[in-house]
């Protein structure tokens, strides 16, 4: 099927992401046709569009390209995608050094999710040297600008002491404003601190929620703790996530 889209029917840039939940063949090409008219926000969302294979056929390295054009001309989420890109092999060779140096370029500038992705090399050394305290840091910064996994891996810091002074109450606070963010890891170590203090049914709603949100990754290793947990209805939580990871198995 071809779609025909009229130039007074191309929508503002804002639009086309809801415009993509719709109709996404319809978007893509309202985004191909901004994109050409060096609409910049239409050409990161090309390369998005292009790198998902959403209302247009998958081509990573088209996307890189795309994601390329928007970097040059300041888009810091398209700078962050090309480091998305080089650090997973996206329609390149993969190269963390490349990636660290794009997303350097991006959290420079204040991305959060640059600052994240950034000091998650940092924090485990890849095509960077590792280093812990500047990780904490950027992590700190991305979580003070609303960014919620790294509220979490921040709270996970100050939990345990780890290159900074162990804090227990700012640690909960972090895992609080994480979980309340949506970030299903928030959302588990939230309901983790609630089980130790006794508060298992809010521990248990938490639970819920990072049940329905998690990926296959964290149902997995999330399902087999809770196994382990005293609580005996803590414990059974852990089979809903076993059972729910087999439904995404199987799907």
């Amino acid at each position: 099927m071809s779609f025909q889209l009229r130039r007074e029917e191309m929508l503002d840039v804002a639009d086309l992401a809801v415009m993509l939940e719709e109709s996404p063949g319809r978007a893509a090409q309202a985004i191909l046709l901004a994109a050409g008219e060096g609409e910049v926000e239409a050409q990161a969302l090309l390369g998005q569009i292009l790198l998902d294979g959403r209302g247009i056929a998958q081509d990573q390295p088209l996307a890189l390209r795309w994601f390329g054009i928007a970097a040059g001309r300041g888009h810091l989420m398209a700078r962050n995608m090309l480091g998305r890109c080089h650090e997973h092999g996206w329609g390149c060779g993969a190269d963390a050094s490349m990636a660290a140096q794009h997303y350097r370029i991006a959290a420079e500038a204040g991305l959060d999710w640059a600052m994240y992705n950034l000091a998650n090399l940092l924090a485990t050394g890849r095509g960077i040297a590792q280093n812990q305290e500047q990780a904490l840091e950027l992590y700190r910064r991305a979580a003070e600008s609303g960014h919620a996994k790294s509220m979490n891996l921040l709270g996970r810091y100050l939990e345990e002491g780890q290159h900074c002074p162990q804090d227990l109450r700012a640690a909960s606070e972090w895992y609080r404003c994480a979980a309340e963010s949506g970030d299903f890891r928030g959302q588990f170590s939230h309901a983790a601190l609630l089980a130790e203090a006794g508060q298992i049914e809010d521990a248990l709603g938490w639970l819920g929620k990072a049940l329905v949100a998690g990926n296959e990754k964290f149902l997995r290793v999330a399902g087999e703790s809770l196994m382990t947990a005293g609580h005996p209805r803590i414990r059974a939580m852990g089979e809903a996530y076993r059972m729910r990871l087999s439904s995404l198995i199987n799907v």
